[in-house]
């Protein structure tokens, strides 16, 4: 039997259907998420879940939502808002880059931005560099 490949590891697979994908790094205090295809309440929850089990919710973000055709209601994005407000009260959470260079995702994601006004910086970009490049001037934080 041959070895199994990347095609067959079951953490690259599992990953690899997941419609919510994110990278943490403790060193530089930053996540980084991307958004594809049908993403559901469910996932962003689980986004949510995995940032704060890695003790890593304070950190910096990049949020990228440009390839997600299906959009999320606007009922479900105001609750995901209200979600983050849960997580400010208990503790802190980082800057949040969002990333939308379509018309659609761009929508979204003032929708959840005016939804999610938890005192952090947030701001929202057409473009991956211009994102990054305000992320970085934003202030070190505590925590």
């Amino acid at each position: 039997m041959p070895p199994p490949g990347p095609a067959r590891h079951p953490f690259r697979a599992r990953i690899s259907i997941m419609p919510v994908q994110w990278t943490i790094s403790h060193t530089d205090r930053l996540v980084v998420a991307v958004a594809r295809d049908r993403v559901t309440v469910s996932d962003i929850e689980r986004y949510f879940a995995g940032v704060t089990a890695e003790g890593a919710m304070g950190y910096r973000k990049i949020f990228e939502i440009t390839h997600t055709p299906e959009a999320l209601s606007d009922e479900n994005l105001q609750a995901l808002g209200a979600r983050v407000m849960l997580y400010a009260q208990h503790g802190q959470v980082g800057p949040l880059a969002i990333v939308a260079a379509s018309d659609r995702s761009f929508g979204q994601a003032r929708t959840f931005a005016a939804a999610a006004t938890a005192r952090r910086p947030l701001a929202i970009f057409r473009e991956l560099h211009l994102a990054r490049q305000w992320l970085d001037a934003q202030p070190e934080q505590d925590g």
